[in-house]
């Protein structure tokens, strides 16, 4: 078990950042045309928008939220004057906002993909796994909040800011033994999570690294002049 654990939480999160980062790079440099988010709205628009925009601003409201919870060392917490209990309280609240936003949306998302026969012929098979991938670990990530509630010392989630701080400084080792004392419930998350990762370059999540930041900038487009 010692030998597994090492090998999930300590060399796994490498193998998945690799493939991440490089499995982007090459797909950038040798398949741009499907560099893409693939949008399905002109097979089916009924409920897409609400559907997509909740899913959007919620997982966006996640992801930042696990950036900074997990990567900001503690200690830069505590210049701040935020304890961990604290900060566990503000992880509850903004994670069942931002989780509850997401799972309204990606469960309209998922039935849509699944059940409406347009979108679902245009569905490659990447498509529907990533997307209950996706559901799962949202699904995961909801069920550690009643469990936080019974830890609100904030235990569990320094333990899993120094996992993650040990694996950014590449201290596998050390990472690996962090997790051993971490629940199963949120080993399950952080594998899903990892897994989804290393899937992300194979998948349309990559349009991710596209996103339009110079858009708000952009001048007009002239479509026709007088």
């Amino acid at each position: 078990m010692s030998y597994l654990n090492d090998l999930l939480f300590g060399v796994y999160p490498y193998i998945a950042g690799t493939v991440f980062l490089i499995g982007s790079l090459l797909r950038f440099d040798r398949d741009q045309y499907t560099w893409k988010a693939h949008s399905s709205q002109m097979l089916s628009n009924a409920g897409f928008r609400r559907a997509s925009n909740l899913f959007h601003i919620g997982i966006i409201g996640i992801f930042f939220g696990h950036l900074a919870g997990l990567l900001t060392p503690v200690a830069v917490w505590h210049a701040l004057g935020v304890s961990a209990s604290f900060k566990q309280w503000v992880a509850i609240v903004l994670g069942g906002l931002f989780g509850t936003m997401c799972f309204i949306g990606l469960t309209a998302l998922v039935h849509r993909r699944l059940n409406d026969a347009r979108v679902r012929a245009n569905s490659s098979r990447m498509d529907i796994v990533i997307l209950l991938l996706l559901y799962g670990q949202l699904i995961l990530g909801l069920l550690t909040i009643p469990v936080s509630l019974f830890h609100l010392d904030g235990a569990n989630m320094l333990t899993l800011m120094a996992w993650a701080q040990h694996i950014v400084t590449f201290d596998g080792p050390g990472a690996a033994a962090i997790a051993a004392n971490v629940g199963g419930l949120f080993k399950l998350h952080l594998l899903l999570g990892m897994t989804i990762f290393l899937l992300f370059p194979f998948s349309r999540l990559v349009h991710v690294w596209s996103v339009p930041l110079g858009y708000v900038k952009r001048p007009y487009q002239i479509v026709r002049q007088r």
